[in-house]
């Protein structure tokens, strides 16, 4: 007889204390490495959150940093609207050492004359607005031209931004010294007389067309009735060589330039075109004081300063404003540019613009007086 199985026996072997702690630490081990596994990606996701949440503020610092930080980093070019030598150019060499002694990077005087100063000028509107080109500008280029060219290639308002004034000087009438004792003339009245005498055999030179050296000998033609051939030159700096050579005869010129020719005595200066006498000058009467009732209201002063093509960064042109102010304030450049006629400037962007909006409305009245006009 076969003999019977014996059941199986399905009870789970008892496990020694020992097996049973190492079953359960290693199960604590697990337990910890999900919770590890758990935070390091929460973790994650904060670092990830606050990123996030910080970008758009890094962004918004990014945008908020000036437009023109940084500036300069290369050379910045002054552009001369006449030729060296004359007031423009005088004043502009002597700003660049001072702006490049501020900012750490050359100023460089660039000479672009023609057509009374609208050369100059229109290349500067149609530069980039990045603080690398500037305008040593004129009362004409911004106050003058716009209502004595017929057609101007650039917008003296939309193309810059005024950045600051830098020196208003008067005119002063002079004439070759040699010539002007040879014609008896010691005074403005003597050359009234020899003028209406002898109608256009008189010369005036002038910077160029349109230039308040130009416009002040018109203003003075029409209130005395006197007829003179107008030579326009491409700035002071030509006109004078002819004036001390005696090629010209009369110049309404800016102050500074004729002052070395007028101390070496190669000029007379028969009276300055200001409402009161030059400081630099003290002996020569105003235009209205020597010329008398014929001459009566008769003022006729120029200005220089600086302005930036439209575009350039705010930040940019107030930096350049305040050394520039910063300059013209210390008592060695005050002396220097008074020693020439010249009055220190150094106003704000805002009231820059004020005043060349309000020398174009007197110099528009002028021009419309003197009936000069340029094609």
């Amino acid at each position: 007889m076969a003999s019977m199985a014996q059941p199986h026996d399905f009870r789970i072997p008892a496990r020694s204390s020992a097996q049973i702690q190492a079953r359960a630490q290693a199960r604590s081990r697990r337990k910890a490495m999900a919770l590890a596994f758990t935070l390091s990606a929460l973790g994650a996701l904060a670092v990830a959150a606050a990123g996030a949440l910080l970008a758009p503020s890094t962004a918004h610092a990014q945008a908020a940093a000036p437009a023109g930080a940084g500036w300069p980093t290369k050379p910045v070019r002054i552009v001369v609207p006449f030729a060296p030598g004359g007031t423009t150019d005088i004043l502009a060499r002597a700003m660049a050492p001072e702006l490049s002694k501020a900012f750490g990077q050359q100023f460089i005087v660039d000479n672009r004359a023609g057509a009374g100063g609208n050369v100059g000028a229109e290349m500067v509107a149609k530069s980039p607005g990045d603080g690398y080109t500037l305008l040593m500008g004129t009362v004409g280029t911004h106050g003058i031209n716009r209502a004595l060219y017929a057609k101007l290639p650039y917008d003296p308002i939309k193309d810059f931004v005024p950045i600051t004034l830098v020196a208003a000087v008067p005119n002063v009438m002079v004439m070759n010294t040699d010539k002007a004792k040879a014609q008896g003339i010691h005074n403005v009245q003597d050359f009234i007389r020899v003028a209406k005498a002898s109608p256009g055999k008189m010369n005036m030179a002038s910077s160029g067309n349109g230039t308040s050296i130009h416009l002040a000998g018109e203003l003075f033609k029409s209130m005395t009735g006197t007829f003179m051939l107008h030579l326009p030159y491409r700035g002071s700096g030509p006109a004078l060589m002819d004036m001390v050579a005696g090629n010209a005869d009369v110049m309404f010129d800016n102050l500074p330039s004729s002052m070395a020719q007028i101390k070496a005595g190669k000029l007379v200066a028969l009276a300055v075109t200001s409402a009161e006498r030059s400081g630099a000058l003290p002996d020569v009467p105003t235009v209205e004081q020597a010329g008398g009732p014929t001459l009566k209201g008769y003022e006729a002063s120029s200005w220089f300063g600086l302005l930036a093509p439209a575009g350039t960064p705010p930040d940019i042109v107030n930096r350049i404003q305040q050394e520039v102010a910063k300059s013209l304030a210390t008592p060695a450049m005050k002396e220097r540019l008074l020693a020439q006629g010249a009055i220190p400037g150094g106003n704000t962007p805002a009231d820059f613009a004020k005043h060349i909006d309000n020398e174009h409305k007197k110099w528009a009245q002028v021009v419309k007086t003197s009936g000069a006009k340029v094609d």
